[in-house]
């Protein structure tokens, strides 16, 4: 069965950051918890109404093309794709069909087809009883649809994808995408097939929304199709849902071909073309889109040598980036300290921020503290156990880690007189192990440097600790 090859193409809808909604001016506010209350004649479709194109919501589209090199559309047009559905108020969607905005371009590897802007439906709930009720506040909002090319061969790329995708909006600051609150949402076109030069029957699971429903999902999928063809049975082209209690699809209907919709231009809407409009140029536009995802992570690897995993901390939550580079601004570019800040943040710092995260947000650690007990460790001044012990009374309590050092007796011991007096005493009290540490067993000499920690309250320093030993015991 491991001789069937895999195609995924994925359709992701997200909505787009703007003040307003896509062609009216209901507000687009994806927090309102009273239903109904962002709506207006345009987007409840109302007879006599028209719509006006949202500019912004235009602009965020050609954003995105630009980022993963697409080709932006000199002419574009708006069209009605015709279906009846409760959450539709005017009985047919304001879409892109022939002309989109943006065609081609690349993200993390995969080759796209297009991008192009619609408008949302509202939402139905079905969960008040024995009977449906429907929300328009999402009900016109600008949604960005994005198609990929029938080139992802598994669930981890499929799911690989949809994150770069997230990340990406977020950098560009043109939408939130956060899955939970249907912000965005994926939907993988999955077909299996022995012959590399055909695709297999195409079956599209809809509205996955969360990274591991779309991986869940199409795991599912692909093991059914297979069950189904070894069973010498046939597969239907449909629509399937995701079940997540049960973590397994469900037949809607059957999948809908783009001639079933009647796609034609909308009379309400103008032609646009892009080439004619000044802030939609490409020059404009790379004016305020910033550092991409993948730009970043390449300057982390290069100009300061990072693990991989610390890359894609920073660069996947991009608030923790922005307090690393605010950490290392003034460590003149020393590669030993920025690394050791990274390692500090990454591990040490989010295991308190795991464990308590309301103390972070009420009250982050002062990017100058932090870079101040970084440079004590740099100068060794305090151990690996000392900084960590200061690290968590800064995030409790806050203060200055020299200080802290000083009052509690963490400030490393470096001092060979003094090192020596306390070595030899342990050497006295423990005969037995000094016998087996010059009967050639080594791993006896780590149980006195750890007898000289707790001596010192570790704070000695270890590696000096163990030269000491080695030369008191020859």
């Amino acid at each position: 069965m491991n001789d069937y090859i895999v195609t995924i193409g994925l359709e992701v809808h997200a909505e787009l950051k703007t003040r307003t909604k896509m062609f009216c001016d209901s507000r687009n506010d994806p927090d309102e918890k009273r239903p109904n209350v962002n709506i207006c004649p345009v987007c409840m479709g109302h007879p006599g109404t028209l719509p006006v194109i949202n500019k912004e919501a235009v602009r965020h589209v050609l954003k995105v093309g630009l980022a993963v090199g697409g080709t932006l559309a000199d002419f574009t047009e708006f069209d009605r794709k015709n279906y009846f559905y409760p959450d539709i108020p005017k009985g047919y969607q304001i879409s892109q069909y022939k002309y989109p905005l943006v065609s081609g371009g690349k993200l993390s590897g995969v080759a796209l087809t297009r991008v192009h802007l619609e408008e949302d439906t509202g939402t139905s709930l079905h969960d008040e009883g024995d009977y449906s009720l429907v929300n328009y506040n999402r009900a016109g909002v600008p949604l960005m649809e994005l198609v990929t090319e029938p080139v992802i061969h598994s669930a981890k790329e499929a799911v690989a994808f949809a994150k770069e995708l997230q990340l990406l909006l977020r950098y560009l600051d043109v939408g939130e995408a956060n899955l939970e609150k249907g912000e965005m949402r994926v939907e993988a076109n999955i077909s299996i097939s022995k012959d590399p030069e055909k695709f297999g029957t195409k079956v599209e699971v809809k509205n996955l929304n969360s990274f591991r429903a779309v991986e869940k999902a199409i795991e599912y999928e692909v093991a059914r199709h297979m069950e189904v063809l070894e069973s010498g049975g046939t597969l239907s082209q449909e629509t399937r849902g995701w079940n997540e209690t049960k973590e397994t699809t469900f037949s809607q209907r059957s999948k809908e071909d783009s001639h079933d919709y009647r796609y034609f231009p909308d009379p309400d809407l103008p032609k646009l073309y892009i080439s004619h409009i000044p802030e939609f140029q490409a020059g404009a536009l790379k004016k305020d889109m910033g550092e991409l995802p993948w730009d970043k992570r390449e300057r982390y690897k290069k100009e300061f040598e990072l693990k991989d995993e610390d890359v894609e901390i920073f660069v996947g939550t991009p608030s923790w980036g922005s307090y690393f580079e605010a950490l290392i601004a003034d460590f003149n570019s020393d590669k030993k300290l920025i690394k050791l800040a990274s390692n500090y943040i990454t591990s040490d710092l989010l295991g308190l921020v795991k464990k308590n995260p309301i103390a972070w947000e009420q009250k982050p650690i002062e990017h100058k503290s932090f870079a101040a007990l970084i440079k004590m460790i740099g100068e060794n001044k305090l151990n690996s156990r000392s900084a960590k012990d200061i690290l968590a009374i800064l995030y409790t309590e806050g203060g200055d880690p020299a200080k802290i050092a000083e009052e509690r007796g963490l400030l490393q011991k470096n001092d060979t007189g003094e090192l020596t007096i306390i070595i030899q005493k342990i050497i006295d009290e423990n005969p037995a192990v000094v016998a087996e540490i010059k009967a050639g067993k080594e791993a006896a000499l780590q149980f006195l440097i750890g007898q000289g920690m707790k001596a010192t309250r570790g704070s000695a320093n270890p590696e000096m600790l163990k030269e000491i030993f080695k030369n008191s015991l020859q």
